[in-house]
């Protein structure tokens, strides 16, 4: 029985995805399945939650920039490395499978100095930091990357590229397939629904926009707002309004019951709703803190015929009644919203999950290289 390492946390955007490549795995064959992460953060108990031995290591955040916290961080970073060094010693994995956040680069950087190989994924349009760094350690140890779309592999420097193989983004299983009558029957509504996505701690400007626009969005449909912890139900919303602060395990048949989406464009997000074949209204985030990432994904699937994203006016950001235009125009175009969800379905026609999956199971049992 072989040991596969897995790596990567910080946010449940570089946790859920490597879980649904593990449940795979799981189904596919008789490994030992472990996992580094983060001592601090949600990393543990996401991982542990789902049956899977977890050992933390010392994180340290990468950033392109100095600040006060960077020296720290540099120490946290060289932590990790020899704690994941000395982890990696006692477990002899087979390979190491990272996917991503800044937790993900000592375990990579130790598994390399091991001779273990390294496969990495990247979710997003355009890899970020960790990846960027993480390929070198790929390309030592004969390993692999992943990526989501096909055009990541052109920010890579050409000795990388081709090591790169397309395979879409991760999804958890219970996205596929999952049911919209159990949906429906969960929220006990009928006709036509707008679901509004955003994240597990909701976005602010989401939530304002949406509760600007409410009497507009809800001529046309019952609005379903996963709002965030905290964030209580807009006023006078009537009962086409249906504000909830989180879905859980019930979150693949809410979404399979929603005729429209309204979300932003993280990685995760922007393939569950393709995996289900959902057409989708995008707000990205954008602006200071963010390396643009959501907005790439969102120009992705906008030209894919995918989605629609939101924008304001010349710089300006979207207002209330940019939403409800396009919420409008879209409810009175029942052929175009069936060719967006056409197109998302396209977009998500490969399981990703079980792609990795599959690489990962024979690089295994060859005992470790691709």
């Amino acid at each position: 029985m072989a040991t596969i390492a897995f790596t990567g946390g910080g946010t449940g955007g570089h946790i859920y995805p490597g879980l649904a490549v593990i449940a795979h795995l799981r189904q596919t064959g008789n490994h030992r399945v472990v996992w580094l992460g983060s001592a601090a953060g949600m990393d543990r108990a996401l991982v542990e939650a789902a049956g899977i031995e977890f050992y933390g290591i010392p994180a340290g955040r990468l950033r392109r920039y100095f600040s006060l916290k960077t020296i720290p961080d540099l120490f946290r970073v060289l932590g990790g490395f020899f704690t994941a060094c000395s982890i990696l010693k006692k477990l002899r994995p087979a390979l190491l499978f990272s996917k991503g956040g800044f937790v993900s680069v000592p375990p990579c950087a130790a598994a390399a100095s091991l001779g273990i190989p390294v496969y990495t994924h990247e979710s997003d349009v355009s890899p970020g930091l960790a990846t960027r760094i993480n390929i070198r350690f790929v390309r030592s140890t004969g390993g692999r990357i992943f990526t989501a779309y096909a055009a990541t592999a052109s920010f890579f420097p050409p000795v990388y590229r081709p090591l790169a193989e397309v395979c879409g983004n991760p999804v958890r299983p219970g996205f596929r397939g999952a049911a919209a009558a159990e949906g429906r029957a969960f929220l006990g509504l009928e006709g036509r629904i707008l679901l509004v996505l955003g994240g597990s701690q909701g976005a602010r400007e989401l939530n304002a926009l949406v509760r600007e626009a409410l009497p507009e969005l809800t001529r046309y449909y019952t609005v379903v707002h996963q709002t965030g912890p905290g964030n209580g139900p807009a006023e006078a919303a009537g009962e086409k309004y249906r504000p909830y602060p989180y879905f859980g395990e019930e979150m693949p048949q809410v979404l399979a019951a929603a005729d429209l989406v309204l979300c932003r464009s993280g990685a995760g997000t922007v393939w569950e709703n393709a995996a289900l074949g959902k057409p989708m209204v995008l707000l990205p985030l954008r602006g200071s803190g963010t390396r643009g990432d959501q907005v790439e994904n969102a120009e992705f699937f906008e030209q894919a015929g995918a989605a629609v994203v939101l924008r304001g006016r010349a710089e300006e950001r979207a207002a209330a009644e940019d939403l409800a235009a396009v919420i409008r125009e879209l409810s009175e175009n029942p052929e175009r919203l069936a060719a967006m969800a056409s197109a998302a379905a396209g977009i998500a026609r490969i399981d990703g999950a079980a792609a990795i999956a599959g690489v990962l199971e024979q690089a295994a049992l060859a005992g470790g290289g691709s």
